[in-house]
């Protein structure tokens, strides 16, 4: 579904330095790192809001360049960290704004857009924000909202930064349960940035250790959340063995004595 194929990019300096990644329909590919790894430009470069100086960002196999925006507004839907918004928006008017690649120029307040909305923000498990204003939310509330408004985009390629930032322990739970049933039974394709390494083990089909702008590894969880790779990875020591319950990695911090 993505494919990005030897990406190069940079300001002043390379960010994203010869990376090779894909993204099948049907699966979670969790992208780890350390802040200033290049993640959140890798994202980026994967929705075409960066284009790359070398390599190639494809997505069915076609250059990103050659999508209109509303049309890649259709199939891939970005969630990053949300924060205020300029207008007086309702919860359900927020996440009706991510009906717009769909609608015409009439707006996206017809009765099967309201539903979509509404739907979406049931299944983040926040309906109850919907007459809201989203500017009084929590900023965990807030996630959960700008998760409902890519969902409302009915898209097939999702884009998460940091989702769970700000959630307690069971709504990062609970979002990360729903990004796992859209990708395993609606064959959505989902590349997820996030510091939360444990949970990354638990959800993720794959991971991808990206630092300092190359990427060092991409497999598994139990192939590439290795203690040697991780620590190398954070630059810390770091402990891994089976969750007892899951059988996936489970990783430790080392505290100095």
């Amino acid at each position: 579904m993505l494919a990005l194929r030897q990406v190069h990019f940079g300001y002043t300096r390379p960010v994203v330095t010869d990376v090779s990644l894909t993204v099948k329909g049907g699966e979670i590919v969790a992208l780890l790192g350390p802040n200033g790894a290049g993640k959140s430009t890798l994202l980026g470069l994967a929705y075409g809001a960066l284009s790359p100086h070398r390599g190639e960002v494809l997505f069915d196999g076609q250059p990103l360049a050659r999508f209109a925006r509303r049309e890649l507004a259709r199939r891939i839907a970005l969630v990053a960290p949300a924060g205020d918004v300029r207008f007086p928006l309702s919860g359900l008017e927020y996440v009706l704004t991510g009906r717009f690649a769909h609608t015409s120029a009439l707006g996206f307040d017809a009765p099967q857009d309201i539903e979509i909305a509404s739907q979406a923000l049931r299944d983040t498990d926040a309906a109850e924000f919907a007459d809201r204003r989203f500017n009084e939310l929590s900023s965990g509330e807030r996630q959960r909202v700008v998760l409902a408004r890519a969902l409302a985009q009915q898209p097939r390629l999702l884009l998460l930064d940091e989702p769970t930032a700000n959630a307690d322990v069971a709504h990062q739970v609970s979002l990360l349960s729903l990004v796992r049933n859209l990708t395993h039974e609606r064959g959505l394709g989902a590349l997820v940035v996030t510091h939360e390494i444990n949970l990354a083990a638990e959800f993720a089909d794959r991971v991808a250790l990206l630092k300092q702008g190359r990427l060092l590894a991409c497999g598994a969880p139990p192939d590439v959340m290795t203690p040697a790779a991780l620590s190398d990875l954070f630059e810390t020591p770091l402990l891994v063995d089976e969750h007892p319950h899951s059988g996936k990695p489970r990783v430790s911090f080392v505290f100095p004595r």
